[in-house]
């Protein structure tokens, strides 16, 4: 991981930072204590369009409702390309666009976080939070999922976790990119759903 307090020696790892703060998140608020980072790969991708609106982050799920493996679409099943670090094998990808990310504010930034991992089941079985009602993925409201982000903003800040933590998230993407000479960290390819060759309904 690059030394925050020391910028001149090398490019920051943004992945590894996010890695660092995800996991202090996830042991410090009860909301989070199901989520195993370990099993969550961190990784950026390149915002296509370099304007401040648009997807900021995105949570991708490596496995379908209820945590199957499969799923049935059009009268098919279908299975999803699995990613493994290591021998661990990966239950979600969590994933930030650069730079746009990095040009929110401060606290925009921390309720994106939030917001992303709370999307993660409290099953942790590769699937999503699923709420009640039609809207399964924000409930019936964005507004009120993200101001319940906000106060859990708050809560962990609140806490006083380390500067360390968090300090890359005060600067915007060219600063940190000038501060440490280049900004990296992991990207992989979005899974690919692969089809079950003998299940096409007769």
């Amino acid at each position: 991981m690059a030394d925050l307090s020391n910028p001149r020696r090398g490019p920051l790892d943004f992945t590894a930072c996010m890695l660092r703060l995800c996991e202090d998140v996830t042991c410090q608020l009860d909301e989070f204590l199901h989520i195993d980072m370990s099993r969550v790969a961190v990784t950026f991708a390149q915002a296509r369009r370099r304007v401040l609106h648009g997807l900021q982050a995105k949570l991708t799920p490596m496995r379908f409702e209820g945590g199957s493996l499969t799923t049935r679409r059009h009268g098919r099943q279908w299975t999803v390309q699995r990613l493994y670090q290591g021998d661990l094998e990966m239950l979600y990808i969590l994933t930030f666009y650069l730079p746009r990310f990095l040009e929110q504010s401060f606290r925009e930034k921390m309720i994106t976080v939030l917001h992303e991992l709370y999307h993660i089941s409290p099953q942790f079985d590769g699937d999503i939070r699923r709420m009640d009602g039609r809207y399964h993925v924000h409930s019936h409201s964005q507004r009120e999922y993200d101001r319940l982000m906000e106060a859990f903003v708050d809560r962990y800040l609140g806490m006083k976790p380390p500067e360390d933590l968090y300090a890359f998230l005060r600067s915007d993407f060219r600063t940190l990119d000038q501060q440490h000479g280049g900004i990296v960290g992991m990207r992989v390819s979005v899974p690919k759903l692969i089809p079950l060759s003998d299940s096409r309904s007769a």
